[in-house]
């Protein structure tokens, strides 16, 4: 008989964790398992903020992916999935290869969501990935160097759309980097210019009274400017209209103002709602037994009607349980129906304040950045134990390349 192929599409969240979990599991010889992704390293999304602001180096937000995995059970396949033929059981990647598969898992990630704002795709930076996130840091660095030759204040004004849990993260980033940058180019803080605009009536909609409160206060203290209920009609290379008819100077819009599946899932002949694939409770594509999807690409309904978030919680939750449905599907055994327990949130505004709910419990301040630390320590141990934990908090950092002033945005 021959042996079963597993593949995995994706090394996020979701796609790493399910790996890690047929590791532990699977009989020697049991499966084939392939692991596709499009890098050759994986990173830590919800520290992408860092990486744009240079506020950490790049070794503390990637981990190289075959180091992670064991190799007599898991085989890693650096390619980009162009598309999937459900019928013959093929994935296709962008090289021409095909890979065949007995049972599928897709992990793709997300993609950014514009809303065809005019001007934000050409021209807006995304938290999108490990490499769009060093695009806006490489991006400030030209700007810096090149407000010593012009002194246009566009080149320092930098504004971040959206003040949800990404926008928010972001700004507190940029908090932390301006000081230091303005050292590094001899250039004053006050020539400096952060602002945060946001559609909502006020920063982090959905979250508690007093973490609203505790982040516009914060912001106010280290002079961010705030603009809530206000919308972006058109972005260009040098200027930000908003909806008031103002145009703000600026050549650096970092946009988190949204998410949206990723654009290869609508390619695919599979149940599509909102840009994301419908799972059933065992986190199998709808109305298909051997096709499984887990974190943002998947649309799982709670009891009361609604969604859950593609947020690193959820994937990493989803991974816990698709890992042993999968092998339940190997070994014609029952699987297990998706729960999720949301366990808190907490957004960070720099390394020393963060705000959030853990377990019921409001915090924030300076314990909550230490929870958010906490947080994002567990995820390393889950995906490879003490050892990892200890290797990532030991990583020293390289000094950030100088880069030349041209291209200049």
């Amino acid at each position: 008989m021959q042996t079963p192929k597993v593949v995995i599409l994706g090394a996020g969240y979701g796609g790493l964790i399910t790996s890690r979990q047929l590791e532990k599991t699977l009989r020697n010889g049991e499966a084939q398992v392939t692991l596709i992704n499009k890098h050759d390293y994986h990173y830590i999304s919800t520290q992408l903020h860092k990486t744009g602001a240079g506020t950490a180096p790049d070794e503390k937000i990637t981990l190289h992916i075959p180091d992670l995995l064991k190799r007599d059970k898991i085989q890693f396949k650096k390619g980009t999935v162009q598309g999937v033929d459900f019928t013959s059981k093929k994935v296709q990647l962008e090289s021409g290869e095909f890979i065949d598969y007995d049972y599928l898992l897709i992990g793709l990630g997300f993609d950014v969501s514009t809303f065809g704002i005019p001007g934000v795709e050409e021209n807006a930076f995304k938290i999108k990935s490990f490499r769009s996130t060093k695009a806006i840091y490489n991006h400030m660095l030209r700007q810096f160097a090149a407000y010593k030759e012009d002194l246009d204040p566009s080149r320092l004004t930098f504004a971040v759309a959206g003040a949800g849990f990404t926008g928010i993260e972001m700004i507190g980033e940029l908090i932390e980097a301006m000081p230091k940058l303005c050292l590094k180019y001899d250039i004053p803080v006050s020539a400096t210019k952060i602002i945060n605009i946001e559609a909502s009536a006020s920063v982090l909609p959905g979250f508690d009274k007093e973490a609203i409160e505790f982040t516009e206060s914060y912001f106010k203290k280290n002079g961010v400017e705030l603009m809530t209920a206000t919308k972006i009609i058109e972005c260009s290379p040098t200027s930000i209209t908003l909806d008031s008819g103002e145009e703000l100077p600026s050549r650096t819009l970092i946009w988190s103002g949204g998410v949206r599946g990723n654009t290869l899932l609508e390619k695919l002949e599979l149940p599509i709602s909102k840009g994301r694939i419908i799972i059933d409770k065992f986190l199998r594509v709808k109305g298909m037994e051997n096709v499984f999807c887990i974190g943002d690409a998947a649309l799982f309904m709670k009891d009361d009607g609604t969604p859950l978030p593609p947020t690193a919680q959820v994937a990493i939750q989803q991974a816990e349980v698709c890992g042993p449905n999968l092998i339940a599907s190997l070994r014609g055994e029952q699987l297990k129906a998706f729960e999720y327990h949301h366990k808190g949130t907490v957004a960070s505004i720099g390394n020393k304040a963060a705000v959030g709910k853990v377990f019921g419990l409001k915090i924030s301040g300076l314990f909550a950045a230490l929870m958010k630390q906490v947080i994002e320590a567990r995820y390393l141990f889950v995906l490879g134990g003490p050892g990892l934990v200890i290797k990532q908090f030991l990583k020293i950092g390289k000094p950030h390349s100088e880069l030349a002033i041209s291209k200049q945005k």
